[in-house]
């Protein structure tokens, strides 16, 4: 299986990039094909000109862009690992799916109904985050997170979401319960 990791986290000894490292291990391990973007490390610009726009409504988008979409063609499963921040998504990512996630590419309309034009594919999207998933639950945020990002983005263009991880209170927790999230992420893989 052809496995793309979209990797966003500016801390390489971050929890993210323990989960990042410990999939590309496994999954190279086991035979599998990995390309990993770290969208830090190849300082990929998040910001949607007006003339990213001008260029998707034509069908014609950017050689950066370009490069990303191949890489999405090409793998079977799409791996999304970042943080949550400010019960979103970081900049970076937000900005990687504004501009890759284009037009024509990933979606389309046809007589007003939306098609996701990313069928065929698996989504796996590994999330941490600060607050308990009791707080989020209780202000209704859990919902709203799967609402936006797995319906909102992941579902609309197509994909098959195969699983979600939130992982909850990881910027205050222990060596015991990072094994057993990586376990977690193992078992799915």
């Amino acid at each position: 299986m052809k496995h793309l990791i979209i990797y966003a986290h500016p801390d390489a000894a971050s929890l993210n990039a323990q989960f990042k490292d410990m999939i590309e291990a496994h999954l190279n391990l086991n035979q599998h094909e990995v390309i990993v973007r770290d969208l830090y490390a190849l300082n990929f610009n998040p910001v949607l000109t007006r003339a990213d726009m001008e260029g998707q409504r034509r069908g014609a988008v950017g050689q950066d862009i370009v490069q990303e979409q191949q890489l999405i063609r090409w793998a079977d499963r799409i791996i999304f690992i970042h943080p949550i921040w400010w019960t979103g998504l970081p900049a970076i990512i937000k900005g990687y799916i504004d501009r890759v996630f284009s037009y024509g590419f990933a979606y389309r309309y046809d007589q007003g109904v939306q098609i996701g034009l990313l069928k065929g594919k698996e989504a796996v999207v590994i999330n941490t985050h600060g607050k308990s998933k009791a707080q989020y639950q209780a202000m209704g945020m859990d919902k709203a997170l799967s609402l936006t990002s797995d319906t909102g983005i992941y579902t609309y263009c197509g994909f098959t979401l195969k699983q979600h991880f939130f992982f909850d209170q990881a910027d205050r927790t222990d060596a015991k319960q990072v094994a057993v999230w990586k376990r977690q992420i193992l078992e799915l893989f």
